[in-house]
């Protein structure tokens, strides 16, 4: 019986870690071996400010979830201590936070993740960290929409003193 109710429980897990995968907006794999308990706290505190869960998986439980969600190219990169950080809302937050807090402290090492349902390695999270913030983003995107604006009055204010210096 015992062994009914410890399988039923990790069926159950890999259902929760499977979820996590669908309903995140980025996940980012990454190996923490070598960092003390001051630094993977400190981490911690920083993605969970940013509202990103961060855990540490087995590979068993993670790789079942993959093929449960459909995502099983994220398997090759499932050896040694693997720890995840899923975030529903920021694609951008994990990967930058990760990414910033690896070059401070080398024991750090990013594996991969999943950006919007997609598989992607190394390469591309660190491209993804590059990006501005959602706020940055914004900021430019407003920027942009108000420049036609700005123009448009500043013709007009040309016109008027143009035609006031000609009257």
């Amino acid at each position: 019986m015992a062994n009914a109710k410890i399988i039923e429980a990790k069926q159950q897990e890999v259902q929760v870690i499977a979820e996590k995968l669908r309903g995140s907006a980025t996940t980012v794999v990454a190996d923490y071996r070598g960092l003390n308990v001051s630094q993977v706290t400190e981490l911690r505190k920083q993605l969970r400010e940013a509202g990103i869960e961060f855990q540490v998986l087995k590979n068993t439980l993670v790789r079942r979830a993959t093929a449960a969600a459909e995502l099983s190219e994220l398997d090759e990169v499932l050896s040694g201590p693997t720890a995840i950080a899923f975030s529903r809302e920021d694609a951008v937050a994990p990967a930058k936070i990760l990414n910033d807090f690896a070059k401070k402290n080398e024991a750090l090492e990013i594996k991969g993740g999943v950006v919007e349902g997609r598989v992607v390695d190394v390469a591309q999270i660190k491209a993804l960290a590059e990006l501005p913030s959602r706020e940055g983003l914004l900021s430019m995107l407003l920027s942009v929409l108000q420049a036609p604006m700005r123009n448009f009055a500043l013709a007009v204010k040309a016109v008027a003193e143009k035609n006031e210096a000609e009257a």
